[in-house]
């Protein structure tokens, strides 16, 4: 089975390619990020000027203007049918400890606006230092624990607005 691709331009045009319309396309990469694109016989020249993978978007370059595409593949489009999302993660209203372990450090206060991925607190575990990051972006509302303290697996940690 043909696999296809779903891709949202600005979010105002969608349209599907198969992987034989991607066979078709004539694109040569001239340098980190650049393309050289020719689609009925005129050439452009694209710039990929940011990039996030887990999200599968990206900004596009073209005659001066920046266009947002969004990827999704046959699992993405797949889970989207099914009604769930990958950023179900969103919804997480406490963080717990994955192993129990020794707070090294914390890296937030209450009431500190964090984004995805920001790191929260340092939790020593079998010798190893783990950086615990944020699933979301949010309010810290209360840390549970202080630097020095021993933790359980499971503990609570920190919880969000």
């Amino acid at each position: 089975m043909p696999h296809k691709f779903k891709v949202s331009v600005n979010e105002t045009h969608e349209f599907t390619l198969t992987e034989s319309d991607l066979e078709k396309i004539d694109i040569l990469q001239t340098a980190p990020a650049k393309y050289h694109v020719l689609k009925d016989n005129q050439p452009f020249t694209t710039e990929v000027v940011g990039s996030d993978f887990r999200h599968k978007t990206y900004s596009v370059k073209l005659k001066n203007e920046v266009y947002e595409v969004v990827l999704a593949d046959d699992l993405d489009q797949q889970i989207t049918r099914m009604g769930f999302s990958l950023g179900s993660t969103k919804s997480i209203t406490a963080i717990s400890a994955p192993m129990p372990g020794l707070i090294l450090e914390i890296r937030v206060k209450e009431g500190d606006a964090v984004n995805e991925d920001s790191p929260l607190l340092i939790l020593e575990a079998m010798k190893m230092e783990n950086v615990i990051t944020s699933p979301r972006e949010g309010i810290i509302k209360k840390i549970s624990v202080k630097a020095g303290e021993t933790v359980d697996k499971k503990q609570l940690l920190i919880s969000y607005e």
